[in-house]
C-alpha cells in the first residue's frame, strides 16, 4: 500500500482537511498566493499543525503532473480501500439505498465527474470493479471537487457477483443500453435503487446487462447518438432524484 498520495485544487484539499485532517500529511503552497481562497485553508490547517512549506508554480507542477493545482497541493495519507463488506455495513444502516455503479470506467475526469453528480444527487455510494476501472486518483479528486470524500467508492473483486448480491438485499438494479425498450422516463425509480452505466464508447459489459432487472435508454433527439458517461450518469441520477421527491 501507498504511503501517501496528493490531492491538489482548492475544493479537493478544503474537503479532506474538513472531514479527515488526521490524514493530511503537509500542505504545499505557491509562493506569493495567499487570497481569500487559500486563506482559510491555511487556517485550518494552521489549527492541526500542519506544516506548510511554499514552493514554486513549476515545483507545484512537477508534483501533480498538471497545471491545474490551484496552488496547493495536500499530501496526504490514503483512504482506506471500502470493500464487499463496507457495502454490506452500508446497505444494512440504509433504509431506501441509492447507489451507482459503474462498470469499467478508466477515464479519471469521468469518474471525478460521477463523483460529483453522485454527491449533487444524494448517492449512498458507487460500485466499481477492482480490476480494468480507474480508482481513487489525484486527478479524480480534483475533477470532484470535493466529492471523493464524501461519497463512499466501493471496490468489488467481482461485480457480476456483488449485483447478484445486491438484488439478493431487495435492491432493484436498472442499467443504461442505447437499444432497450422502454426510456429512462418511464421506468418506476423509486424504491431501493442502483443505476449501472457502463464505460466510456463501451457501454455495459455483456455480464452486468444480465445482471440488470431491467435496461433504460436515454432518449436521444439529435444526431450524436451516445453521451459522455458522467453526462449521461447525471441525468439518469437526477431522474431518480425527481421521482423521489414528486
Amino acid at each position: 500500500m501507498k504511503k501517501h498520495e496528493l490531492i491538489f485544487g482548492i475544493h479537493a484539499v478544503e474537503s479532506v482537511l474538513k472531514r479527515s485532517p488526521e490524514r493530511v500529511l503537509e500542505l504545499f503552497l505557491m509562493q506569493g498566493r495567499l487570497d481569500e481562497r487559500v486563506a482559510p485553508l491555511v487556517r485550518l490547517a494552521t489549527e492541526y499543525g500542519i506544516s506548510m512549506p511554499q514552493t514554486s508554480r513549476k515545483v507545484l507542477d512537477e508534483k501533480a503532473g498538471s497545471t491545474q493545482h490551484q496552488g496547493i497541493i495536500a499530501r496526504v495519507k490514503p483512504a482506506r480501500a471500502l470493500n464487499e463488506h463496507d457495502l454490506d455495513d452500508l446497505l444494512a444502516a440504509t433504509e431506501l439505498p441509492f447507489l451507482l455503479i459503474l462498470d469499467g470506467v478508466t477515464d479519471p475526469h469521468n469518474l471525478g465527474a460521477c463523483l460529483r453528480n453522485a454527491d449533487a444527487a444524494g448517492v449512498h455510494g458507487i460500485i466499481v470493479p477492482k480490476d480494468n476501472a480507474v480508482s481513487l486518483t489525484a486527478t479524480v479528486s480534483k475533477v470532484a471537487c470535493g466529492a471523493a470524500e464524501t461519497v463512499p467508492l466501493f471496490q468489488v473483486t467481482n461485480l457480476a457477483r456483488t449485483m447478484r448480491h445486491l438484488q439478493d438485499k431487495g435492491v432493484w438494479i436498472i442499467g443504461t443500453a442505447g437499444e432497450a425498450d422502454c426510456n429512462l422516463y418511464q421506468a418506476d425509480l423509486k424504491g431501493s435503487l442502483a443505476v449501472a452505466m457502463g464505460a466510456e464508447g463501451k457501454g455495459l459489459r455483456r455480464l452486468t446487462r444480465e445482471c440488470c432487472d431491467t435496461l433504460v435508454s436515454i432518449p436521444m433527439a439529435g444526431s450524436v447518438s451516445s453521451l459522455n458517461v458522467s453526462v449521461a450518469t447525471g441525468i439518469c441520477l437526477f431522474e431518480v432524484v425527481r421521482q423521489r421527491l414528486g
